[in-house]
C-alpha cells in the first residue's frame, strides 16, 4: 500500500511537471492574443468615437471573444458575449449559404433563370438573369438599394418587369441589395418556407448559432446594442423590402466567430451543410483587385493591405466595375483572404479569414465607422497573429 501510494504521488508529480509548461504556454498564447487585439482596438475606438465593440478571433481552430465599451451610453450596459449587433451586409453571407444549401439539396440551381421561380418576370430582361448573377452583384446594373417608392413584393416585381440592364449581365459588378435580396426570396420559395423562418429555425440552429436573429425576440431586446450615427444620435435599422435577405441579421461576436469556424471547416456540421458553406467560396468573377465569390470576396494570400483597401473601397461599393467571368469557376481554395464588410446607419462590421492559416477575425461595433479603419486594423491583428504562429 505504501509503495502504491508513493508511486501514485510520484506519478502525479511527474504529470504536473509535464503538463504545467503546456498549460502555461496556452495561457501565454491567450494573453498574447488579447494584447494584440487590445493594442489595435482601443486606439481605434478612441479615434473613431466608438462606444462599444466585440471582437472575435480564431487562431489555430480556437475561438476567442473580446468585449469593449458599452452597448448603450444611456444604460451604461457593457458589451458582452451576448450583445447583439446589426451585421448589415454581412447578413448576405448567410443568404448565400442558404442559397448554396438549396442548390446542394436540389431545390434550385444557380444556373437557373429568375423567371423559373418568379413566372411574372418571364420575357423580361430581369427574368433572364441567372441566380448566380444575383449572388455575385453581376445581374446587369441593379441599384445599390431598393428604390424608396417600393413598399411590397408586388411593387418590387413590377419594378423588375420594367427594369433594363445598363450592361450585359455578367460583364459588370455593381454592388446591390436588390440582387442578393431577390436570391434570398427565390431560395425561400424553392424551399417552400418563409425566408425568416428558414434562417431562424433551420440555418442558424444547424450552425449552432444561439444569438442570431432577423427579428429580435422581445426577451432579447435588452441585449440588442444601441446603434449611433456619426453625429452621435441613437438609431437602429428599420425593416424594408428585402431587408431581411440583404442586411437584416442581428448577432453576437461569439456566433459570427463560430460562423467563421464553419467557413474554415473547423466544426462538426451536417456534411451537406458544410459542403454548401464551402461552395460559397467558389470564385465566379474577377472584378478589380478581387475575386467575387457567392457574396464573399477573396484575394490570393498573402495579400497587401493596399489591395484590401482598394477592394473594400467606396468606389467598389458605389460604382460599376468591369467583371470577367471565370470559366470554369474557381474551386474553393485555402490560400486566400476572404472577407465581407457590413454597415447600417448605426453599426459597422467586418469579417475576414484565411483558411490556410486557420485564422480569422470578427469586428462588430455600434457605430458605422470608416471602412478603411476596419480593414487596416483587422489586417494588423491577423498579420501579427500569423507572424506569431
Amino acid at each position: 500500500m505504501k509503495f502504491k501510494a508513493l508511486s501514485l504521488t510520484a506519478a502525479l508529480f511527474f504529470t504536473l511537471c509535464a503538463t504545467a509548461p503546456a498549460s502555461r504556454a496556452a495561457g501565454d498564447t491567450q494573453d498574447s492574443i488579447q494584447q494584440t487585439v487590445d493594442a489595435a482596438i482601443r486606439p481605434l475606438m478612441a479615434k473613431d468615437g466608438i462606444h462599444g465593440m466585440a471582437v472575435g478571433i480564431v487562431v489555430g481552430g480556437k475561438p476567442y471573444v473580446y468585449n469593449y465599451g458599452v452597448a448603450s451610453t444611456e444604460t451604461g450596459k457593457p458589451v458582452t458575449r451576448d450583445t447583439l449587433f446589426e451585421l448589415g451586409s454581412i447578413s448576405k453571407t448567410f443568404t448565400a449559404t442558404l442559397a448554396s444549401y438549396a442548390q446542394v439539396s436540389g431545390d434550385l440551381s444557380l444556373s437557373d433563370a429568375t423567371s423559373k421561380y418568379l413566372p411574372i418576370l418571364q420575357g423580361s430582361p430581369f427574368g433572364n438573369v441567372k441566380l448566380v448573377n444575383l449572388g455575385t452583384h453581376t445581374p446587369g446594373g441593379l441599384p445599390l438599394q431598393v428604390p424608396d417608392e417600393i413598399h411590397n413584393d408586388d411593387e418590387l416585381m413590377q419594378y423588375f418587369k420594367a427594369w433594363q440592364p445598363s450592361c450585359v449581365p455578367g460583364t459588370c459588378r455593381t454592388y446591390t441589395n436588390p440582387g442578393i435580396g431577390t436570391l434570398g426570396l427565390i431560395t425561400a420559395k424553392s424551399m417552400g418556407q418563409d425566408f425568416t423562418s428558414l434562417m431562424e429555425q433551420r440555418l442558424f440552429p444547424a450552425l449552432g448559432l444561439k444569438n442570431s436573429y432577423i427579428e429580435v425576440p422581445q426577451a432579447r431586446m435588452p441585449d440588442y446594442a444601441q446603434g449611433y450615427k456619426k453625429d452621435g444620435a441613437p438609431i437602429r435599422m428599420a425593416p424594408g423590402v428585402l431587408s431581411a435577405q440583404a442586411y437584416g441579421v442581428k448577432s453576437s461576436a461569439a456566433d459570427i466567430t463560430r460562423f467563421l469556424q464553419a467557413n474554415m471547416n473547423q466544426l462538426q456540421l451536417d456534411p451537406k451543410l458544410q459542403r454548401a458553406i464551402t461552395q460559397t467560396h467558389t470564385g465566379y468573377f474577377k472584378a478589380g483587385v478581387m475575386t467575387q465569390d457567392l457574396i464573399w470576396e477573396q484575394y490570393a494570400y498573402p495579400v497587401a493591405l493596399k489591395t484590401l483597401l482598394a477592394g473594400n473601397s467606396s468606389t467598389m461599393a458605389l460604382k460599376a466595375t468591369p467583371a470577367i467571368e471565370i470559366k470554369p469557376p474557381l474551386a474553393p481554395r485555402q490560400d486566400v483572404w476572404i472577407n465581407k464588410t457590413g454597415s447600417t446607419n448605426g453599426f459597422g462590421a467586418y469579417v475576414a479569414f484565411v483558411p490556410e492559416k486557420q485564422l480569422g477575425i470578427v469586428m462588430l461595433a455600434n457605430k458605422n465607422f470608416p471602412m478603411e479603419d476596419r480593414v487596416a486594423v483587422a489586417y494588423k491583428i491577423l498579420t501579427t497573429l500569423a507572424g506569431a504562429r
